[in-house]
């Protein structure tokens, strides 16, 4: 009776810290993928395939950019409040 060779299926999170143990480790993909029990033709396709979706697009780091830029105008707004508050609280505590 011949045996059905079925295929692994290992979820997002188990590749992501695989790869992310091959990129910390500074070791040869050989060696992480057979401390992992995994082959390293899989190893390094996932290292591959999230190096390739790593790269962000334009539109993507243009929204950042404009997210961050509002940030930063609330975060200036938010101290100038402070500053005033502060320079009023010290003027009242004097009197």
């Amino acid at each position: 009776m011949a045996k059905a060779t079925s295929a692994r299926r290992y979820t997002d999170e188990f590749k992501k810290d695989a790869v992310a143990l091959l990129r910390s480790s500074g070791r040869p993909i050989k060696e992480v993928a057979g401390q992992l029990g995994i082959s390293d033709t899989s190893l390094g396709a996932w290292a591959r395939e999230m190096s390739e979706n790593a790269e962000p697009s334009d539109a993507e780091l243009e929204r950042e950019a404009a997210r961050l830029r509002k940030r930063i105008k609330e975060l200036e707004t938010e101290i100038d409040i402070l500053k005033k508050f502060t320079a009023y609280w010290v003027k009242g505590s004097a009197q």
